[in-house]
């Protein structure tokens, strides 16, 4: 039998009339396993930083996973990262899900004085910010040499209770790659990975984890789905239609290989569309896989 887990995409809006607080309370009353958020703080819609929104979220709640969905590497530096997840873990009693990427929003980067990083660039940042957390968190007086970053004799105390689980969002071959080799987690969105595509971007994972000499099972696949119950069921990256279409499209992913799934609701009813994603999809999803 396949053990499904499913998350969904909170608001990081600070507009009147949205409450990213209030969404990830129903969404553990309704049985979600995690709730998601995404990491874009420069822009001109007013929004919350990730980070520090995901750690009140983990106050206000007691059960769901709380998930990085993904933080971009670029904005903060890695061994900062890796003491803000160990704590931010530890307080939430072993409920975070560190997702990371290797940055996407040039214009972002330039408005912060971040500079412009190449795409070898940002997976080789990527690749060295994995090995830097995980470093940190396991040894002592730990010390790194790349080409992005360096880390000289760092301590990180205390160090993790569990093994933190850090799932990438990436796409490209050599982040994928990258993804089978180290990473736990794999979360690409459909809306840039459908699935004509998606089966050969998995093996790629897959593959690099069986030469790494990990076992395949180990990482966990996700695919983060923009959804409308109701909607019209041809939408391009978007699965909609009628409740028994949504089931059909989600247990299609299933036979992909997918095991977690991650739901980001559209229209201006997104907690009703939410209530209707757990209510009637999900319990049915279960059922057919």
């Amino acid at each position: 039998m396949t053990v499904m887990r499913f998350g969904v995409s909170v608001s990081t809006s600070v507009l009147a009339g949205t409450d990213p607080v209030s969404e990830a309370r129903a969404a553990e009353q309704l049985g979600f396993d995690f709730v998601s958020a995404t990491d874009h703080p420069c822009g001109t819609d007013p929004t919350y930083e990730t980070w520090t929104m995901l750690s009140w979220i983990a106050a206000s709640t007691s059960r769901i996973g709380v998930m990085t969905k993904v933080l971009g590497v670029p904005y903060r530096p890695p061994a900062m990262t890796a003491k803000m997840a160990e704590t931010l873990d530890r307080l939430s009693a072993g409920r975070l899900i560190l997702g990371l990427g290797g940055g996407y929003s040039d214009e972002e980067f330039r408005a912060f004085g971040l500079g412009e990083l190449t795409p070898r660039e940002k997976v080789t940042g990527l690749e060295e910010a994995i090995n830097i957390t995980r470093g940190l968190w396991s040894v002592p007086r730990f010390s790194f040499q790349g080409d992005r970053y360096v880390i000289d004799g760092a301590d990180l105390e205390p160090k993790p209770q569990r093994r933190i689980p850090i799932w990438l969002g990436t796409f490209g071959s050599r982040a994928l790659a990258l993804t089978g080799r180290l990473a736990d987690g794999w979360i690409p969105s459909l809306g840039s990975a459908p699935p004509d595509v998606i089966t050969a971007m998995r093996e790629r994972v897959l593959n690099a984890a069986q030469e790494a000499g990990r076992q395949p099972d180990d990482i966990t696949c996700a695919y983060h789905i923009q959804f409308r119950i109701g909607g019209n069921e041809k939408q391009p990256g978007i699965v909609s239609g009628s409740v028994a279409a949504v089931v059909q499209q989600l247990a299609s992913f299933v036979k992909l290989g997918f095991t977690a799934m991650n739901f980001s609701p559209l229209g201006p009813d997104a907690g009703e569309q939410v209530h209707r994603l757990a209510q009637d999809v999900l319990p049915a999803l279960r059922n057919s896989v």
